[in-house]
């Protein structure tokens, strides 16, 4: 079987009518997390890249849209395909590239092909309504793509929230502009290039532009460019609010999170211990839905912590390309710096690091934070980092309390002997997901995945709710003769 991406043929390109050097011949070295070693060299695209990119986008996609439904469909169903062909060689990017443990890469990878089937039943759905009327006319309404719709995907899970956005697009016929993280542009982007390639999308629809935050102001602004699809950090999500806002284009903004796992005085501690592992220390503890906040009833809180540092404790921590490890590396020096700094500032404040805590190269280990006050960094901040802050509460409403004192709104968990008592405290929770007896890092390709408050701005992803992001409605009334 040959390679699906030919990183030595491909190096310092950019896809955009075919592949092609970048404008200026510009390149990121992509650089494996765990090791230091340089892995590929990319192609990073500047504003030049991107405004042609959209005008090409722009002639391509009245041709795909006007397709029939069951050839873009068919579209999606070959590219998941060929993802499905080439598994083994995407989970060594996702690897290495990326720093995930085989099992979170394996993972994406299911994820990433059930949003492409999800995608292909879109076209072959009913596009709109029949509305009233009076006898001598007809009245539809009817969903038609928005045209050109951007992307910009972040690093920390790239293929499937580069998919997440780009499949559903592209099955409505619209054309697409994706702008991933220059630090995983293959993963993220060259991967998702060479499986569209191979399905037979038309030359012109599909436009990958690996690049900085120079790239993604270009996107953003483009007049060419009719609705923006954004994940990533809050801060640059209110940038790309603005711009999109004054433009008045649509946006679609998934952003972060401050996410609670609530534990109360009746919950079964072995469970809730594991399940609050888990949702801190998956993925280094950088995805937006990690749980920052372990929120911890009084009467069980010296119990949970003793369980939860077991259980960080029996987490091997490593390069996952060449172990068997449960964490691999920090994303880049940054990211491992930020960690750090929060634990610091929180401990100077008063917090106690009951495990982990010290950083050993690009690895940091899962750390468990005791006393930690809603003043504190671990408290107020979003770590992405693999960080279990511990808040004690004396009941149901100090918990709620705890849980909503945050401006992030994205997913929260609660742990509990009884259902009925979990419902009743998930109507309290300002998220846009709550998930009882479980943890808070649960994601569907069928789901309205999104947050509240600065966790995003309404929209939402998932299968049928994609409609809503892109496509625009469409009136039209029709009479057999011509009207007084």
């Amino acid at each position: 079987m040959t390679s699906l991406v030919d990183t030595a043929g491909l190096a310092g390109t950019v896809f955009s009518d075919g592949w092609r050097s970048a404008s200026g011949d510009a390149v990121v070295e992509v650089v494996e997390p765990a090791t230091g070693k340089t892995l590929a060299r990319a192609g990073v695209a500047d504003a030049a890249d991107v405004a042609r990119a959209a005008a090409g986008a722009a002639r391509a996609q009245p041709a795909w849209g006007a397709l029939p439904a069951t050839a873009r469909a068919a579209v999606l169903r070959r590219a998941a395909a060929v993802l499905e062909e080439h598994r083994a060689e995407v989970v060594r990017w996702l690897v290495r590239e990326g720093g995930a443990v085989r099992a979170k890469a394996e993972t994406e990878i299911a994820d990433a092909v059930e949003e492409l089937l999800q995608a292909a039943a879109l076209p072959t759905q009913p596009h709109g309504q029949v509305l009233p009327c009076g006898p001598d006319r007809s009245s539809t309404a009817r969903r038609v793509p928005l045209g050109v719709v951007g992307v910009i995907s972040p690093w920390n899970v790239p293929l499937l929230l580069a998919l997440r956005s780009v499949a559903p697009a592209l099955a409505l016929g619209n054309a697409v502009l994706l702008k991933p993280d220059v630090r995983t542009p293959v993963a993220g982007g060259y991967v998702v290039a060479r499986l569209f390639e191979e399905a037979g999308l038309p030359e012109g629809v599909l436009h990958v532009l690996p690049g900085d935050a120079v790239a993604g102001g270009a996107l953003t602004s483009d007049p060419a460019v009719a609705m923006v699809s954004f994940t990533g950090s809050t801060a640059v999500g209110r940038e790309v609010g603005a711009v999109a806002g004054h433009a008045l284009k649509r946006a679609s903004l998934e952003l972060g999170g401050n996410n609670a796992l609530i534990v109360l005085d009746d919950a079964p501690l072995e469970t809730a211990a594991a399940a609050g592992a888990f949702a801190s220390f998956f993925h280094q503890g950088q995805i937006c839905m990690a749980a920052g906040r372990h929120i911890v009833h009084a009467a069980v809180a010296e119990e949970y912590v003793r369980r939860l540092v077991e259980e960080a404790r029996r987490l091997t921590v490593g390069d996952p390309w060449t172990g068997q490890v449960d964490l691999g590396p920090m994303i880049d020096a940054g990211q491992l710096r930020r960690t750090r700094a929060i634990v610091r500032d929180s401990v100077a404040g008063g917090a106690e690091v009951r495990c982990g805590g010290v950083a050993d190269g690009p690895f940091y280990p899962p750390t468990v934070l005791t006393g930690v006050s809603r003043d504190m960094p671990a408290f107020t901040e979003e770590i992405f980092g693999p960080v279990a802050p511990v808040v004690v509460v004396q009941d149901e409403e100090e918990a709620v309390a705890a849980a909503n004192d945050t401006e992030y709104g994205l997913v929260a968990a609660v742990r509990t002997g009884s259902l009925e008592r979990g419902l009743r405290l998930a109507d309290r929770l300002r998220t846009g997901m709550v998930h009882i007896n479980d943890q808070t890092v649960n994601h569907q390709a069928v789901v309205p995945f999104g947050g509240f408050g600065a966790s995003g701005n309404g929209a939402r992803h998932g299968a049928q709710f994609a409609w809503d992001s892109y496509t625009q409605w469409q009136w039209i009334t029709a009479r057999a003769g011509e009207s007084a």
